[in-house]
């Protein structure tokens, strides 16, 4: 080969090095390669879900890896088994409220209609089909919201009702946000409830998408520690109990007198006839008492026990005094917020 023959061959293989080194160099027009690395995974292994991933900007190429979150970590199974159920956003009034000292109000008037007020005081309702919404209820009595023996057609909806702890009777306990003294079904429905040792009180009733939370463990004037549910049955109801699509919520220590998220308890009588169905329960020495051996008719379905307070919802466990052989029981589809699947230790 000539010298010229030589140089020119030199000079190519210069020319092709310094072109593929531009190359590899030189950014994509069209974002990362494929090839790029991601962020590594937690160090627990958890893998990557399609959560954890944030939208493509805008005008990015449809091809394009989406970028990561790298301070977020992928959602949680509990946390997604938990959305949807009622919050504070859910509940409560939906209009502005005008102020009503009322201090603790009888009402006796059949048909009343209580809309927008934001009071100060309880309601004591001696009449029927009256109806309370968009409203707030601050009390310092027993009760928020009493329906007397004899009267029926009580609906209580949209509101908010709570109480201001150390101020009520019994050494500043306050214990019933809705109490059914009678024999009829009473409706509370998109409430926001707060503070009472026991919150929706009732034998017969039809309780839906309520958000029970924030309930304030108190001392009597004997010094003993009050129970706390956020849904309580004494037994002997005549009618039936519905609790469907709620957040019932106990926080409460079990060393400051922790019962129940629902506490179904034969203490006047048996329980019966009673719905449990699409809930999300947790907290209480058991997040679920059943009724108890003479507990016929309870079915207790699709409910979320949420492990955010204890391992096992409740303090103890799930659920106790489940009576598996009574008459029209059902136990079905209740699981942790984790995805596992509860099976029920029978009463005793």
């Amino acid at each position: 080969m000539t010298r010229l023959h030589q140089l020119l061959a030199v000079l190519a293989l210069l020319l092709c090095a310094a072109c593929s080194s531009g190359a590899d160099a030189a950014p994509s027009a069209q974002g990362p390669s494929r090839g790029t690395a991601h962020p590594s995974p937690p160090a627990s292994g958890t893998p990557s879900s399609p959560e954890a991933l944030t939208p493509s900007p805008a005008g990015s190429s449809p091809g394009s890896p989406s970028p990561r979150r790298a301070s977020s970590p992928p959602a949680a199974p509990a946390a997604r088994a938990e959305a949807g159920f009622p919050d504070a956003r859910s509940t409560g009034p939906r209009i502005p409220l005008k102020p009503h000292s009322t201090g603790n109000m009888s009402v006796k008037t059949d048909g009343t209609v209580i809309r927008g007020w934001d009071i100060t005081g309880s309601l004591d309702v001696y009449a029927n089909d009256v109806t309370i919404i968009d409203s707030r209820i601050t009390s310092t009595n027993w009760w928020g919201v009493n329906l007397r023996p004899g009267h029926s057609g009580l609906r209580i909806l949209h509101s908010t009702i709570t109480a201001v702890p150390g101020k009520g009777p019994d050494n500043g306990g306050v214990d019933y946000a809705v109490s059914n003294m009678g024999t009829s079904s009473i409706e509370v429905g998109w409430c926001d409830v707060s503070v009472f040792g026991n919150a929706l009180s009732m034998g017969q009733g039809n309780l839906h998408d309520n958000y029970v939370h924030d309930l304030v463990p108190f001392r009597n004037a004997g010094g003993e520690w009050q129970h706390t549910d956020a849904v309580i049955s004494g037994g002997s109801n005549k009618g039936s109990l519905i609790i469907r699509h709620n957040t019932l919520l106990n926080a409460v220590p079990v060393d400051r007198g922790a019962s129940a998220a629902i506490g179904l308890f034969a203490d006047t009588g048996p329980v019966s006839n009673t719905v449990i169905d699409g809930n999300l329960l947790a907290g209480g020495a058991y997040a679920l008492y059943g009724g108890g051996e003479g507990a016929t008719g309870i079915k207790v379905t699709d409910n979320v026990f949420s492990t955010r307070y204890h391992r096992n919802s409740g303090h103890y466990g799930t659920v106790t005094a489940w009576n598996a052989g009574g008459s029209g029981n059902v136990w079905r589809g209740n699981r942790f917020s984790h995805g596992h699947s509860i099976a029920p230790e029978p009463a005793g």
